[in-house]
């Protein structure tokens, strides 16, 4: 605990936190000894993985990104509800048709859906909740269909222009 301290005291946290990954060493080839040390160890680890090793990670990884991506204030064209299905879809290793085929849907509303001419059905919704064995829950897809619905809401200028045509009396001041 004191030599703990004695570390605090005399390291920036930059340093402290630096040292966990490139342990600090005496010269620049023991550093670059520790360093090819550590990608050797790391290419051994993954070449070890087993195909479904791979495919829990990728599915892990994919899981992480749509959370941070449903808790944070933005919203994006970029990643919508077809984007992370089709994400779903290549990281399980499956084609589309045959993904389509193990949920009971057509291939070509499966399709649809990716590409964004038409929005998914809640019973698809719960057969990927369902598919997924609950890894991905439907409330984490139907929170994904509410951040594109609200990338629509206050970009999609034309439905608001052709809308507000309709609008007789607006309020006179802004809260």
């Amino acid at each position: 605990m004191a030599n703990h301290k004695k570390i605090e005291n005399q390291s920036t946290t930059e340093e402290v936190a630096g040292s966990f990954i490139y342990p600090d060493t005496k010269s620049k080839s023991e550093r670059k000894t520790a360093i090819s040390a550590f990608q050797k160890f790391r290419k051994e680890t993954l070449s070890a993985q087993t195909n479904e090793d791979k495919r829990v990670s990728l599915l892990l990884q994919l899981k992480i990104i749509l959370e941070d991506y449903v808790i944070s204030d933005s919203s994006s064209n970029q990643y919508d509800f077809g984007y992370f299905l089709k994400e779903y879809i290549i990281r399980l290793g499956l084609k589309s048709n045959q993904f389509a085929n193990d949920i009971g849907v057509n291939p070509s509303e499966l399709s649809q859906i990716i590409s964004k001419h038409r929005k998914p059905t809640d019973k698809i919704i719960y057969r990927l909740d369902i598919h997924s064995n609950k890894n991905f829950p439907a409330i984490l897809w139907f929170k994904i269909l509410e951040k594109d619905r609200t990338y629509e809401l206050t970009h999609n200028r034309e439905i608001i222009n052709s809308e507000s045509e309709y609008v007789k009396h607006r309020l006179e001041f802004s809260i």
